[in-house]
């Protein structure tokens, strides 16, 4: 694997140059000949494995998408086919020479069983996560032991680029899940020897024990998904708690805010802890790796760097397919380029970005890898309301997020999608529950409310609901959920 602290200040020409060598690679000698889904998409799109030489060639193939991974009646079990599968005909007739001859040599002294287990450490499933939250099913995703190789070597350059130091005191409270945030910080660990503490997050400890373990470590660094980080600093403040230890808050597994960053700065400034650096990262479980923004003074948004030797990413029109020129906004496609086990290619993630990908050296860190823009949205929180009784108006609940989660005056929010009078052929309406700060005047903030929410969305809250704060944390379920319930909707399935 090609050398990070190299890769990362190489010219794009000669990032470009090994990302077109790795992906001829990789098509012929692994995707095509061992994937049965991938051999079938080739051959039906009458493209041979030897027309894919360039970055540029991928448009030839077919987008993949979350639907192709989802059971069938007919397979029920059709993650399989995403599995590379090799054998040994297969392995003869796909690997060249420079593949083959390692493991004759191995065979030769050391025998066929030491092949076969070579075969198996690159191969094998022996790990296993799933998708949430972004499709009806959770899907497997299997890693063999290369690929838990790779998840280090990513979780070790994810610490490179935020600059965290091999002697912090780490405290994750992701909660212990088969998803791929708190792997990634695990396997970080692991990687770079960090002294690292895992809680479980609000299900196991409780906020309250989450507490009590950051201050007793005297963390360095805190990491999780930012809801929940947000309350347990909330809290920390409210209780006069000792978290000066703190120089870095980490946040996954959900985008974030630019005014959630500031409001977490303010509330540990309140703890002892003064020039937080707040880093968003950005990962997902098809690509089995994730990616961050490097540190600025002001905590603003650098986007995420990325590693141009695993993986190709490419921004296209969600309604034609067509790849779109840098820095034009869209849904980004993933394609590897070192995965074994559970892989997809050129695969659509459902994440549109405003600002697309960018490959101009980093204003920030000046490392030269190209960039995803920091404003993600997740294509499962563009919701259709039907506000009117003859036409749907398309709402991101996300950009919802950023207009509440940017108003310093609130402490902690809902949203309800429903139906009015709760009849299935009424109207919907969206609902705003929020719980406010101390001392806020709740007629001057709904009307706050509604004025950001038009100018942002175009569309108002039918309703502005205030809670006490211990009462909406139930409903968010907090500390009992593995995500707290940001957005609830209650329509009836057609």
């Amino acid at each position: 694997m090609t050398s990070w602290q190299a890769l990362q200040r190489w010219p794009r020409a000669e990032q470009r140059a090994l990302q077109d060598h790795l992906l001829r690679q990789f098509v012929r000698e692994q995707l095509y000949p061992f994937s049965p889904y991938y051999r079938e998409l080739f051959d039906r799109a009458g493209v041979r494995p030897e027309q894919i030489r360039t970055v540029d060639d991928l448009r030839r193939l077919p987008l993949s998408q979350k639907r192709d991974l989802l059971p069938t009646e007919a397979e029920p079990q059709r993650f399989r086919r995403f599995i590379l599968q090799p054998d040994a005909a297969q392995l003869r007739a796909a690997w060249p020479m420079r593949r083959k001859l390692p493991l004759l040599w191995q065979r030769w002294w050391q025998g066929q069983a030491a092949v076969q287990q070579r075969l198996r450490a690159e191969y094998a499933p022996s790990f296993m996560t799933f998708t949430t939250g972004r499709s009806a099913e959770p899907v497997p995703f299997f890693y063999s032991p290369h690929d838990l190789g790779t998840l280090q070597t990513t979780g070790a350059r994810l610490v490179d680029v935020m600059g965290l130091q091999p002697d912090y005191r780490v405290a994750n409270v992701f909660p212990y899940a088969p998803h791929l945030a708190f792997w990634q910080v695990f396997f970080a660990g692991q990687a770079t020897g960090t002294m690292l503490l895992s809680t479980g997050g609000g299900r196991v400890m409780g906020s309250s024990g989450d507490l009590r373990a950051l201050t007793r470590l005297r963390a360095d660094a805190l990491i999780g998904v930012p809801g929940y980080v947000y309350h347990l600093v909330r809290r920390a403040a409210a209780e006069g708690l000792d978290l000066s230890s703190l120089r870095c808050v980490v946040l996954g597994a959900e985008r974030v805010a630019p005014g959630l960053k500031q409001k977490l700065a303010e509330l540990l400034e309140r703890c002892g802890a003064r020039h937080v650096r707040v880093f968003g990262t950005y990962g997902f479980t098809e690509a089995r790796m994730a990616f961050a923004e490097c540190p600025t003074a002001d905590n603003a948004y650098t986007g995420y760097h990325l590693y141009p030797d695993l993986a190709v990413f490419e921004v296209v029109d969600p309604a034609t397919g067509e790849v779109l020129p840098e820095g034009s906004d869209g849904e980004l496609v993933f394609t590897p380029l070192q995965a074994r086990a559970s892989t997809v290619f050129r695969y659509r993630t459902g994440d549109l970005v405003r600002g697309g990908l960018s490959w101009q050296p980093c204003p920030h860190c000046g490392r030269t890898v190209p960039r995803i823009s920091s404003d993600l949205v997740r294509e499962s929180s563009v919701k259709d309301l039907q506000l009117v009784k003859l036409k749907g108006t398309l709402v991101n609940l996300e950009d919802c997020a950023v207009v509440l989660g940017g108003m310093p005056e609130i402490d902690e929010w809902q949203i309800e999608l429903r139906k009015k009078d709760g009849d299935p052929l009424e109207v919907d309406e969206l609902v705003v529950r929020l719980a406010l700060r101390s001392g806020q005047d709740q007629e001057r903030t709904a009307l706050r409310v509604r004025d950001a929410f038009k100018s942002r969305l175009e569309v108002a809250p039918n309703q502005v609901e205030f809670l006490g704060l211990e009462s909406l944390l139930g409903k968010l379920g907090m500390e009992t959920e593995m995500k707290e319930r940001r957005f609830v909707d209650t329509r009836p399935r057609a």
